[in-house]
């Protein structure tokens, strides 16, 4: 009998989130669509349900511990106990250091950090009890540093972290932690990013081809695809990795 495992994805109503969503429910499991406003995860869900899988729309705040609670204990009942976190929630407050304000460094820091911690001790439970479990958490070559985003920069490098230290707790359960490190993807993040600098989305995009190997940008699509392996039943030997999905071997 083939068993149907449930994923929960975190920050699913648009961009990457939405598109792992998708490549989860394609891959035959049941997901759970998280977002801020469970309204906007809705067309996501009619999507996967249109193509004939399952799927609930969850509104929660990833930063609020009680939320995220009910969140899980929600899934579990409706849509089944849930053994693959996407950990994908994530917010950007760019800003050079000195103009940074105290209110923006911890906007992303309790999305980023905060929220995969909450999620992920919430869904563990579950994993550990099945013997099974698959994380992804969704960093950044902004790991590696870049210019008006510390905030977001020490987020993604402190997932990174955070990624390897599951692997070594919850391994001998039967779960493995992984982080994906995107490079550009085109998404609404991205182009937020191009019209607070002034710069047309298609012109933003095409600059940033030119800096890339491959001479493309990504897509949500090339992370979803990425997610699909790390959460393969055949991937129960990678964990504790990051693998840098950027076109190329740098940032």
């Amino acid at each position: 009998m083939t068993i149907i495992r449930t994923a929960v994805v975190t920050g699913a109503a648009r961009g990457i989130g939405a598109a792992v969503a998708k490549r989860l429910a394609r891959d035959g499991f049941a997901v759970a669509v998280v977002d801020l406003d469970e309204a906007a995860g809705k067309p996501v869900v009619a999507e996967i349900e249109a193509g004939g899988g399952r799927a609930l729309a969850v509104g929660a705040d990833v930063a609020d511990e009680q939320a995220v609670q009910a969140a899980v204990d929600r899934i579990a009942t409706e849509l089944g106990e849930p053994t693959v976190l996407v950990n994908n929630a994530g917010i950007t407050r760019d800003n050079l250091l000195f103009k940074m304000t105290a209110e923006d460094w911890d906007a992303v820091m309790n999305v980023h950090l905060r929220g995969s911690f909450l999620v992920t001790r919430a869904v563990q439970g579950y994993m550990t009890k099945a013997g099974w479990g698959r994380i992804v958490n969704l960093s950044s070559t902004s790991a590696l540093g870049n210019r008006g985003q510390a905030n977001y920069a020490a987020a993604k490098a402190g997932l990174q972290g955070f990624t390897k230290t599951l692997a070594l707790e919850l391994g001998k359960f039967g779960v493995t932690a992984n982080a994906i490190a995107p490079g550009f993807i085109e998404t609404e993040m991205t182009a937020a990013t191009a019209a607070r600098v002034g710069v047309p989305f298609e012109d933003f995009t095409k600059a940033a081809a030119a800096q890339i190997p491959v001479a493309r940008t990504g897509k949500p699509e090339d992370i979803a695809h990425a997610v699909s392996f790390f959460v393969g039943e055949d991937a129960g030997f990678v964990s504790g990795q990051v693998l840098y999905v950027a076109g190329g071997p740098k940032a």
